[in-house]
């Protein structure tokens, strides 16, 4: 299985762990607190410096806001930056002078 296809099956079982407090009623809320750090800790490693900065800020309050456990946070941002590729950072091509390059006549 490709590394891409990997991390999606870890981002849907993230928001299946994410979600199943939601299905608790009174000690739900108490789990989402302690959840959503960890998510977002997580979020941040997951997705690098650069993006995991928003990722990361965006699961927390997901997590702890009432009533939207439901939204699949992990798999959302797996969607956009792994599968369509938004945010990549453009490869350029560096040209190599040689400096060593002595023209003899």
């Amino acid at each position: 299985m490709d590394n891409k296809y990997k991390k999606l099956v870890k981002c849907v079982i993230l928001d299946a762990v994410g979600m199943a407090s939601a299905v608790i009623p009174v000690v739900g809320p108490v789990l989402d607190v302690v959840w959503a750090p960890v998510a977002a800790s997580i979020s941040y490693k997951m997705f690098g410096e650069k993006k995991g900065k928003y990722t990361s800020l965006i699961t927390f309050v997901e997590e702890l806001l009432p009533l939207t456990d439901v939204i699949p946070s992990f798999t959302i941002f797996w969607f956009l930056f792994d599968f369509l590729g938004i945010g990549k950072e453009k490869e350029t091509i560096h040209n190599v002078t040689d400096t060593e390059f002595v023209e003899v006549k």
